[in-house]
């Protein structure tokens, strides 16, 4: 019987291509399948502090410091980013370990260096404000920590202590000893809270202005205290939702700043000497001077001058300590009472020149108000000569920029009740308002829109950061910086936790956005990262660098920038860089030789995202311990 053909040839043919084409194309499903999950096991983001530290070299139960915080010995295996990415970026190239500097540069200030201060003039303090090392005199070595050097006291109770191993100066105690600045009990720092000008405690001194001002309503957020001592009048601030940038210089007060920053307090090495502080107009609510030694007369009230200049239109001056309440205190201040009433009248002059309203004077405290706008100013300046309105363009301007003896203008207003330059919401609600700088289109390119998906990428990236490093909770984290801190997205993601963030404008960057960071009750400040910042070291826990390298690669050597971080950073802090991965690499490359234990891990948003983060941890060694091994 014959047999039967069910199709043709062609039918054959057109059976056999299907099955291959099926056959490519479950291969290639599998294969991409397969590289999906290879990437996303690679890409996981630990859960746990200790998974992070496990990755980053640290592990749980290895060897720590002194008083059993974070470990450093390597455990695990990083992913190798550097064999595809390599760029050329401006390092040094000479050193691959860096060794310990002496032990006298312990507490190095680069840029307020006492000795090299010695040859600068003393005429309006010159000789106490930056002064920079130039490019021949920079360290390639690593700042030490003192011998027996301690994990900082958690907030709040660092508010209260500090060990005395981390700062080993008694001199204030001694010094300040009636005041109650600062007390030696055992191996510890107490501060009390006293204050030259507030024996009952910086507490009681508060409340006090509080019956003066409204501190307490959310209308007060941001204050400068020039002249700040160890930052009780800030510390105390604090639980008022006020918060404080002190100042003061580097001097015969030794190591005031950095009390300060151990107490987890916002402050920094500054001084009113003969250039603007580093800090935008329309900066501050309140202003501060308690017994700060500052001579407001003279120079032609140079200095009450650029207070009105970093001043909010509304806010206020607040004065206490010599000449204030001269009658009671002139013969403890051992000054002639013409003397002190020759020192008030000129203050009250310089303010009414300033066109300041005195609000009043009770006891010990003199508080005066800038107003909100110049309109009656402008008028008056047909009668009052000087300080005349600066013709200046830009009132922001303060990085390196001398003082000006003339009243920085006001942005212009239609009607004498309106605010200059526009009112901010009351605290918390500022902290995610729109800034009228950015709302009247005052920095060019930012828009209201931008503002707030900038407010919605930083919740975000917190939210992430919180699983890869257990953030925030664990109270490990008090002081931190971010570099680059564009709208100041990242400090006010972190607002619901017990940190406090200077923000740092780039003095170079493309945007000049301080002003508005400022404008949402945040503090920073402005900085070129080619320098030194004005800090003592080991005074930050956690640093955050995004795309900061990217804009100073090509500008300075990126070593010696590293090589800053690392001087400011606590012993067993965190860096959080995000940049090119190319960038990372090359950055990672440095940090492996600064005694640092790091891992580049992919995006939040997965593994294609060209940028990446990396996540370092300093590890614990101390001056001694490294003079031991030697």
């Amino acid at each position: 019987m014959a047999k039967e053909y069910s199709g043709s040839p062609k039918h054959h043919q057109l059976e056999a291509k299907r099955k291959r084409l099926t056959w490519i194309l479950g291969v290639s499903g599998l294969c991409i399948l397969f590289y999906v999950l290879g990437a996303w096991q690679n890409s996981t983001t630990p859960t746990t502090g200790s998974d992070v530290y496990s990755r980053v070299g640290c592990d749980g139960n290895a060897t720590t410091s002194g008083d059993g915080n974070s470990p450093v010995n390597p455990s695990s295996t990083n992913l190798d980013f550097a064999s595809h990415h390599q760029v050329e970026v401006r390092s040094s190239k000479t050193v691959s370990q860096f060794p310990p500097c002496d032990m006298s540069f312990s507490e190095y200030t680069p840029c307020q260096d006492k000795v090299r201060g010695r040859k600068f003039d003393r005429d309006m303090l010159k000789y106490r404000e930056r002064h920079c090392p130039t490019k021949e005199e920079l360290l390639l070595c690593l700042i030490p920590a003192p011998p027996k050097y301690k994990t900082p006291f958690k907030w709040p109770q660092s508010r209260d202590y500090a060990w005395y191993d981390n700062i080993p100066h008694r001199e204030l105690s001694i010094e300040k000893a009636i005041q109650n600045w600062i007390q030696v009990e055992g191996d510890r720092f107490r501060f009390p809270g006293g204050g030259t000008m507030f024996p009952r405690g910086a507490d009681a001194y508060i409340d006090d202005i509080a019956q003066l001002i409204p501190l307490t309503d959310g209308t007060i957020r941001t204050a400068v205290d020039t002249g700040c001592g160890v930052a009780s009048f800030g510390a105390y601030l604090l639980k008022r939702n006020v918060l404080t940038m002190s100042i003061a210089p580097r001097d015969t007060h030794e190591a005031q700043v950095q009390f300060a920053l151990e107490r987890g307090v916002p402050a920094m090495i500054g001084i009113m000497g003969s250039q603007r502080l580093p800090y935008p107009a329309r900066a501050f609510d309140l202003a501060h001077c308690s017994r700060c030694l500052i001579p407001w007369q003279k120079y032609d009230g140079l200095y009450l001058t650029e207070v009105d200049r970093i001043l909010r239109p509304g806010g206020y001056w607040v004065l206490s300590g010599p000449p204030i309440h001269w009658k009671k205190y002139w013969r403890g201040w051992e000054r002639t009472q013409e003397d002190l009433k020759q020192e008030q009248d000129a203050i009250e002059d310089v303010a009414k020149r300033l066109c300041w309203k005195k609000v009043i004077e009770n006891n010990d405290l003199s508080v005066w108000q800038k107003p909100i706008n110049h309109i009656e100013c402008i008028k008056s300046k047909k009668v009052i000569k000087t300080p005349h309105i600066c013709k200046s363009d830009n009132p922001d301007t303060a990085w390196y920029r001398d003082l000006e003896a003339c009243i920085t203008p006001l942005p212009e207003v239609s009607s004498s009740d309106d605010v200059a330059g526009g009112a901010v919401e009351k605290w918390p609600e500022r902290a995610f308002a729109v800034p009228p700088r950015i709302s009247s289109g005052s920095i060019p390119g930012i828009t209201a829109e931008k503002f707030r998906e900038d407010n919605e990428l930083w919740n975000d990236r917190v939210e992430h950061y919180k699983r890869i490093i257990s953030l925030l909770p664990t109270g490990r984290y008090r002081n931190i910086m971010d570099m680059n801190a564009y709208l100041g997205g990242f400090a006010a993601a972190l607002l619901k936790y017990p940190v406090w963030v200077m923000n740092v404008v780039p003095a170079n960057s493309d945007h000049n956005t301080l002003g508005a960071i400022y404008e949402r009750g945040l503090i920073g400040t402005y900085q070129d990262w080619c320098e030194a910042f004005s800090t003592y070291p080991r005074t930050y826990d956690l640093i955050h660098a995004s795309g900061l390298f990217s804009i100073y690669q090509d500008r300075c050597d990126i070593t010696y920038i590293l090589l800053e971080m690392d001087r400011i950073l606590r012993p067993e802090g965190t860096v959080i860089f995000r940049d090119s991965v190319e960038l990372l690499v090359k950055i990672n490359s440095i940090t492996d030789g600064m005694r640092w234990k790091s891992q580049i891990m992919d995006h939040e948003s997965g593994p294609f995202n060209p940028e990446k983060i990396l996540v370092a941890v300093k590890t614990y060694w101390t001056g001694e311990a490294t003079a031991k091994q030697s």
